[in-house]
């Protein structure tokens, strides 16, 4: 499938289970392809056939956008090395969840989380560490004895009882003894930011007075924007640079903001104007340094008119 078919399946699917979706980022570079919304999640997605070819730059814009707009990041693909990406399995690439588009449309359209993850050595799942303990008290069985019975160590069963995985042949074995289903699905859309507060100097790589008005500045690498900038609970998707190197971008830029409920800016150096391009309001250097903080900024953006 080429990758246009593959965002293409993607974004229907998102579609016709209710979700809103951006356009797609079709300009380089494009860390992310689209975000979705309905009324309980956001995702920021990155389609790709193979996913080893999201690098750790990706793996990171996907990581901060969403976690500054309150969502989850994830890689759909259909590949990694020579292997198909299995149904119902999820891969990790750099801390996001990678899995393929069945096993999203079950997620979606069945409600089905999927149980297995690929490590390696092959398959494995989560324990319910509660569940476990508890069944283990239940059974009065020490550390000692259930680690006799599955063949594993004392040590291997105090990990399990603290959160740690497991192969599909132990777990199976669990189960059987315990009679009891004690596999923990895992949550696509839960993900522990690796990246957030990870912030690198942003002199030059956006205006100098978004930082003296009072703004959390968080620069992407690959994104459509060149920053995520926040005041208070207000998000802005920040472009800066020349016109020719950012007009282009102001329109995705503005429908990915009316998705994730943000605002969208583009800064331009030595632009004197002021309009909109789509939702996005275009201004000149100048024109910040008139404000006297974000409160200023966010007024201006919402009272021009789109």
């Amino acid at each position: 499938m080429t990758q246009e078919a593959l965002l293409q399946r993607v974004r229907s699917l998102l579609l016709d289970t209710g979700f809103q979706v951006s356009d797609p980022c079709s300009q380089r570079p494009r860390s992310f392809d689209l975000i979705a919304r309905n009324l309980r999640i956001l995702m920021v997605v990155k389609a790709i056939s193979h996913i080893d070819g999201v690098s750790e730059d990706i793996a990171r814009d996907l990581d901060l956008v969403s976690y500054y707009l309150g969502g989850a990041p994830l890689i759909v693909g259909e590949r990694t090395r020579d292997a198909d990406l299995p149904r119902g399995a999820v891969y990790v690439r750099y801390g996001i969840y990678a899995i393929s588009v069945p096993t999203l449309s079950d997620f979606l359209v069945e409600g089905i989380p999927p149980l297995v993850y690929v490590s390696p050595g092959g398959l494995y799942v989560n324990l319910d560490e509660a569940l476990l303990h508890a069944l283990r008290e239940e059974k009065q069985f020490s550390l000692g004895d259930l680690a006799h019975l599955l063949g594993v160590s004392r040590r291997t069963i105090s990990k399990y009882e603290n959160g740690m995985g497991t192969t599909m042949e132990i777990a199976l074995r669990i189960e059987e003894l315990f009679d009891a289903a004690i596999t923990r699905p895992i949550d696509l859309l839960a993900h522990q930011s690796r990246f957030a507060g990870s912030g690198e100097p942003y002199h030059g790589k956006i205006p100098a007075d978004l930082e003296r008005m009072g703004m959390e500045i968080h620069l992407t690498r690959r994104a459509p924007f060149e920053a995520l900038v926040r005041y208070g609970d207000e998000t802005i998707l920040t472009g800066y640079g020349t016109t020719q190197h950012v007009v282009k971008r102001a329109p995705i830029i503005g429908n990915l903001s009316r998705i994730a409920n943000a605002h969208a800016l583009c800064v331009l150096i030595g632009y004197r104007r002021q309009k909109t391009i789509g939702n996005t309001l275009v201004i000149g250097e100048e024109r910040l340094h008139s404000l006297e903080d974000g409160s200023e900024l966010i007024e201006l953006i919402r009272d021009h008119p789109a």
